[in-house]
Order: structure tokens, then sequence, then C-alpha cells
């Protein structure tokens, strides 16, 4: 955990500064079949290796959502909020992919909150959150997810 607030109000003084960098988390070749086998995108530069190797990337890459869903579960170890009650994904304001992910990379995720706002029951947090593919010199993705914290 990066950053630690006791309650949902303690986030508002957290615009602007950046809640850390979670740990390197690999994304494994069989990672990325089973998202395509679950999500019905079996699309060859994502699970034929070989026919991968000789196309744009240089071998498979993971899908841009697979990706993004990564945000949610490394997001939850940058911020500990010890009073909220209840955490709800709202949704996201910007997602981007500046660059693929191969299969079998690392990627972390480092983020700052970019708002805080009091709402019922709670607090909205809307954070600039950027996926880092290791060695890469461009992120894997790049959004802006918003969360809710009740009290």
């Amino acid at each position: 955990m990066n950053t630690t607030v006791d309650t949902p109000v303690d986030l508002l003084a957290l615009v602007d500064k950046p809640l850390g960098t979670s740990p390197w988390i690999a994304l494994h070749q069989d990672d990325v079949n089973t998202f395509g086998r679950i999500t019905h995108d079996e699309q060859w530069i994502h699970i034929d290796v070989e026919r991968a190797k000789a196309g744009p990337f240089g071998g498979p890459i993971a899908h841009g959502y697979l990706t993004l869903s990564l945000v949610g579960p490394l997001f939850a170890s940058l911020l500990n909020v010890r009073q909220a009650s209840m955490i709800v994904n709202y949704g996201l304001d910007r997602v981007r992919f500046p660059a693929p992910v191969p299969a079998e990379s690392r990627v972390r995720l480092s983020a700052t909150v970019a708002s805080a706002t009091e709402v019922p029951g709670g607090v909205q947090l809307v954070a600039d959150a950027t996926l880092e593919i290791e060695g890469g010199t461009k992120p894997g993705c790049v959004a802006r997810p918003v969360y809710r914290y009740f009290t």
C-alpha cells in the first residue's frame, strides 16, 4: 500500500498528490489466451504466438481491455481508506492505449489524484492512472478511473 488515509473525507486533501506505484505484475500468454476466450476476441495478434512473431508487434500482445482491467486491482494496491464501508468503481472518464503490451511482459500502475468531491454518503475520487510497461518508452494504458468511497 502506498497511500493510506482514515476516512473517505480525508481523500479531499489528496488532490494533485501522487498515490505511489504498484508492484510489477507479469502478463503471461496464458492470461492473454484466457481473456481472449472469455471475451470472444481471439484475434491472432493476441493468441497465435507463431503468427504474431511475424506480425507488426514482433510477438503476441495483450488485449487493450485486458490491460485496462488491471487498473482496478493495481489501483487498490495504491490507496487504502481504512474506514470506507464500500468502494465502488464508478467508471472511467478517459482511456487510451499508447503502446501495445507484449505478452510475457511486466506492468505496474502509478496514479495521482485528479479530483475528489463529496457525494451523498462519501467521496468521489478521479485519478490519473498510468500503466507502465517494464522497459517500454510509452505506457500501455493511461486512464482516468472514477471511484466512490463510502463512509
